[in-house]
């Protein structure tokens, strides 16, 4: 079985490009001519599925957003499994669950998620600490993403508070770094595009430690900026888009216009080749 790092590297050698496809279905956002023939749960696989299979060939990973899933009520869980069957194979798959619990319940978040599932990686907030991130990271396979240094507006509420001289969310990669070498899982870090010296610090205190990116664009940090502070190779950065690829159009072209925008943002996103020796 390939190591998750073994994976992100092959997917991002495969597609050039690190481009990460947010799917945040949005049923107040998904086109009209889909909401009008179908139900809710109907609507948001065919728009989920839609923008798959258009964008496949730029994305070397997706991100399921498991709110959005979760919004549909009952049902919700059973279109998240189809549309994850819908990722082409070899293309690395984020469970955007953001868990965060005790060690017991963790690791039932974590057999829910990544083994019956099938996600290979998901999001955790590491707030309480070692027993309820390594749940996560039994597995070669896997690995999560933990928020060290995140792009919404509030994050400096927490993360900026200073700790023996340093922001928390400095020291709390830190010790992340010391869970990773533990564990058989890998250890990523979210880290947002609104704060590019953080990014490059933490780039620094972990060269190979993979990086979950979002807020490209919408929320700051252009994608060059981020590829610069980040890492170029394969194995390292992940950049996800959701709104500018998911909603490119509201019309009946949603799909291509999504594919168009997959394909600009992959060529804004490219990689450098690993190096050969011999």
């Amino acid at each position: 079985m390939p190591t998750f790092r073994d994976r992100l590297t092959a997917a991002h050698i495969d597609t050039g490009s690190a481009l990460c496809v947010g799917l945040d279905p949005d049923l107040e956002r998904i086109p009209e001519h889909i909401k009008r023939s179908r139900g809710p749960e109907s609507a948001v696989e065919f728009f989920c599925r839609g923008i798959v299979e258009a964008t496949a060939e730029h994305a070397s990973a997706y991100k399921l957003n498991f709110a959005f899933f979760e919004r549909l009520g009952d049902q919700g869980f059973s279109v998240l499994r189809r549309v994850l069957r819908a990722v082409p194979e070899g293309t690395v798959t984020i469970a955007d669950a953001k868990r965060g619990d005790i060690g017991n319940s963790a690791r039932f978040y974590a057999a829910s998620a990544l083994d019956d599932m099938g996600f290979d990686s998901i999001t955790v907030s590491p707030y309480m600490g070692r027993d309820s991130v390594l749940p996560f990271l039994s597995d070669a396979s896997h690995a999560a993403f933990l928020l060290i240094r995140t792009s919404n507006p509030g994050r400096t509420d927490l993360q900026d508070i200073v700790v023996d001289g340093s922001p928390l969310y400095q020291r709390v990669a830190e010790k992340a770094v010391e869970w990773d070498r533990d564990t058989e899982g890998t250890v990523g870090f979210v880290v947002g595009a609104s704060d590019l010296d953080a990014m490059t610090r933490l780039r620094q205190a972990a060269p190979t430690t993979p990086f979950l990116i979002p807020g490209v664009g919408a929320q700051g940090g252009s994608a060059a900026d981020v590829i610069q502070c980040s890492g170029a190779v394969p194995g390292l950065t992940i950049v996800n888009s959701s709104r500018a690829i998911c909603y490119a159009s509201s019309g009946p072209d949603f799909a291509t216009a999504a594919g168009a925008a997959a394909a600009e943002a992959a060529g804004a996103l490219r990689l450098s080749p690993l190096p050969t020796h011999g």
